[in-house]
């Protein structure tokens, strides 16, 4: 019997409900919303240990070396790291994760799990998959449910075949139905009822099971998956999925294509904490709450307010709340929500409307995050920029040249290693050095502490795709 349980882990999605911690350029799984640790890397530490082998992740091109540096950061390696080349759902990427680990280890038991969910109770769900392991192997699709607390409608819900309680935690039982976000009226008459749960999106099954799942009711996506998978290319660290045949899979969920009309599906009801933060009044709930019911997160203040969330993303920018009542403030440096707490599902109704002012906000964070640290622009004009640059120990920028700029380097903090053209000269804290505009150049950080710098931009266009690529380490604008 199969024990051994393969992680596939899903971080492509922009989390758009969490708007404006969470944006399309650093999404929510990234974040360090609980703890010191990003979503991500409690759902990687989550799944690591004896019973697991290394994780599979499944990512998008924009992510996937935030991905790669926060496992590495994790102290854990990837057995495998798939680019998907648009966001097509939960179907596909299923699909695809399933063939990649039937090629490599038939008949597995693998594990699919969101990047984005907050489960404190790891010992109990161990011991949940642990129960779910010889139902998977005897060919059922297990998901595990969440004992409901409220009528939530943002979450989708399960029939069960029987009542069940926190006493039959851990306990399989046969799952009759989904149900997709219900109405407030439903919601709340399943909630009495006693034989729904809500739907964690985490599914237990073997490889096998699901290939075949896929050929009964959804074999246009399992084919189609399969051609993108054989035509991939791998770099490197990640195995690029053929964007032509990707675009032709549908855009549609696990629940949907496959869940929906599978008979073989058994529940192993969870009891403890969990939650999938996706919005703000989500957060709210999982966060400690005052005596009247107030969250505060951060350089932020309450005076007489009640069941509302003040959330401060920088210690440096003090909010104060004053007789509010179930309202959500969120202040970032260059966005602010207000929003009465039973609206936060239309955050993203709201980040729509910003996209199509073509404003900026909408989808890209103040700070820009690269595989060799990150940079954020501090002031810009009309022919200057300057912008604090971070690199990581070990990193390096791509040998490079700029067609409308010439740049000045200040090393602030830790030793630079710059490369203009023929010359490569250390650069330490207090000093600098002048990049002519046209001129080869690299800037590498050879130490074991970060390299920080205030570049000084001067020229006529300061678009990143003013960068001309020789070398990368990364290999970037390589065609894939």
């Amino acid at each position: 019997m199969n024990n051994i349980v393969h992680p596939v882990i899903l971080c492509g999605g922009s989390g758009t409900r969490l708007w404006p911690l969470s944006r399309k350029s650093f999404p929510k799984q990234f974040t360090k919303i609980v703890g010191d640790k990003s979503l991500f890397q409690l759902t990687a530490n989550r799944l690591s240990g004896d019973s697991f082998s290394e994780p599979l992740i499944i990512t998008s091109s924009e992510y996937r070396f935030i991905a790669l540096e926060q496992l590495g950061a994790s102290r854990l390696t990837p057995s495998s790291m798939l680019v998907e080349p648009s966001a097509k759902n939960t179907a596909a990427a299923t699909c695809v994760a399933a063939l990649e680990l039937e090629a490599t280890s038939p008949n597995s038991l693998m594990l699919l799990a969101p990047s984005d969910h907050v489960l404190p109770d790891v010992e109990n769900f161990v011991k949940a998959i642990d129960k779910a392991i010889p139902i998977a192997n005897d060919g059922e699709i297990v998901t595990f449910g969440i004992y409901p607390d409220r009528a939530e409608t943002g979450y989708g819900w399960l029939e069960l075949s029987e009542s069940t309680n926190e006493r039959d935690a851990n306990k399989p039982i046969s799952l009759l139905d989904f149900i997709e976000k219900p109405p407030k009226d439903v919601a709340e008459r399943m909630l009495q009822c006693g034989n729904y749960l809500w739907n964690s999106g985490i599914f237990l099954f073997k490889t096998s099971t699901i290939l075949n799942a896929f050929k009964e009711h959804a074999p246009e996506i399992l084919e189609t998956a399969k051609r993108a998978l054989l035509d991939s290319k791998q770099d490197v660290w990640f195995k690029w999925l053929n964007s032509d045949f990707w675009a032709e899979l549908p855009d549609i969920s696990i629940d949907f294509a496959i869940m929906e009309k599978a008979s073989n599906l058994s529940v192993i009801p969870l009891s403890g904490k969990w939650s999938d933060l996706g919005d703000w009044q989500a957060l709210w709930q999982n966060n400690l709450r005052d005596e009247r019911g107030v969250a505060t997160h951060g350089s932020a203040i309450s005076i007489d307010c009640d069941n509302s969330l003040i959330f401060s993303s920088d210690e440096k920018q003090q909010v104060v709340g004053i007789g509010l009542e179930d309202v959500i403030v969120v202040a970032m440096p260059d966005a602010v929500l207000v929003a009465h707490k039973d609206k936060a599902q239309d955050v993203k109704a709201a980040v729509a409307i910003l996209k199509d002012h073509n404003v900026s906000q909408a989808e890209q964070l103040p700070r820009d995050y690269r595989p060799w640290g990150w940079y954020e622009s501090l002031v810009t004009g009309p022919r200057f920029q300057v912008k604090r640059i971070v690199v990581s120990p070990g990193a390096a920028l791509s040998l490079q040249s700029h067609n409308h700029r010439s740049e000045h380097w200040i090393v602030v903090e830790g030793t630079a290693k710059v490369t203009i053209n023929e010359e490569e000269q250390l650069i330490t804290e207090n000093q600098s050095v002048y990049i002519p505009l046209g001129s080869k150049h690299r800037l590498q950080n050879p130490g074991k502490v970060s390299l920080t710098l205030i570049e000084v931009q001067t020229g006529t266009y300061f678009g990143e795709d003013d960068i001309i690529r020789y070398e990368d380490l990364y290999a970037r604008d390589a065609v894939i």
